[in-house]
């Protein structure tokens, strides 16, 4: 595996554990880092997330932003490179195509069926 693509990983697992410890979130909300991108120099990382449920999206976007600064200190902490990664927070498309995908195809054998 290369470093950078290491590095996206290393970077997931931290933020994701950073996440439950930094946000008090409702019960009914889950937040998760679905995957993270590293710029090729290394001084910042897309981070993208999805929020259950979808409407919620906007508003743990606005406090994720708000919190970055805290969330951005814990990984200081945790990671052993230099520099860290300065975190963008990004919503997440891919699990929304997705799920919509599989709509349209449930709802295709759907009519197939009648």
């Amino acid at each position: 595996m290369y470093r950078k693509e290491k590095l996206d990983i290393m970077i997931q697992k931290e933020l994701s554990q950073a996440l439950l410890k930094e946000l008090d979130l409702p019960s009914d909300i889950v937040v998760t880092v679905t995957r993270v991108e590293v710029s090729s120099n290394g001084f910042s990382a897309k981070v993208y997330i999805s929020v259950l449920p979808s409407e919620k999206n906007e508003q743990i976007l606005k406090t994720l932003t708000r919190k970055v600064y805290f969330i951005q200190q814990a990984l200081n902490k945790k990671l052993k490179i230099r520099p860290v990664p300065r975190i963008e927070f990004v919503k997440e498309k891919k699990t929304e195509e997705a799920s919509r995908i599989e709509l349209l195809l449930k709802q295709i054998k759907d009519l197939e069926k009648k």
